[in-house]
């Protein structure tokens, strides 16, 4: 069943905040290798659950130019910010204390409602229609 998935940044401006975004690194692979048996992305989702993270799949920034297929990207529904309680156990669990991630082929964003604001054009009813006609 086809699923229409929100983009990042159309997320971040509903928030109307900074979000937190994570993106799997297929391309690393020797052979294709379907995104819900990737190790790595299973563990961070049985992790999510085990701690009441609340996280959903979502797609990667939205472009006019570009169609990607969906690889796994998760958007993660706590606040970016070294006070937040959520924020620090995500992070403590992703990333090393040096900043590394502790999985090689995931990658942790911030999406910036600064950055996810110069896409808000794609909000006004109908604009997505109105590519695909002149597409």
């Amino acid at each position: 069943m086809p699923q229409l998935l929100e983009p990042i940044d159309a997320i971040a401006r509903k928030l109307n905040r900074d979000v937190l975004y994570l993106e799997f690194l297929m391309a690393q692979r020797p052979h294709r290798v379907d995104y819900r048996s990737l190790d790595s992305r299973l563990q961070i989702v049985r992790w999510f659950g085990s701690e009441g993270i609340e996280w959903r799949e979502c797609g990667q920034v939205a472009s006019e130019t570009v169609i990607r297929s969906y690889t796994g990207e998760i958007f993660i529904n706590v606040p970016f910010s070294e006070a937040d309680d959520g924020y620090r156990k995500v992070q403590a669990f992703l990333e090393f204390p040096d900043g590394s991630m502790r999985y090689e082929d995931v990658r942790f964003y911030v999406v910036s409602l600064e950055l996810a604001m110069k896409n808000a054009h794609h909000d006004e009813p109908g604009f997505w229609g109105r590519w695909a006609d002149n597409f």
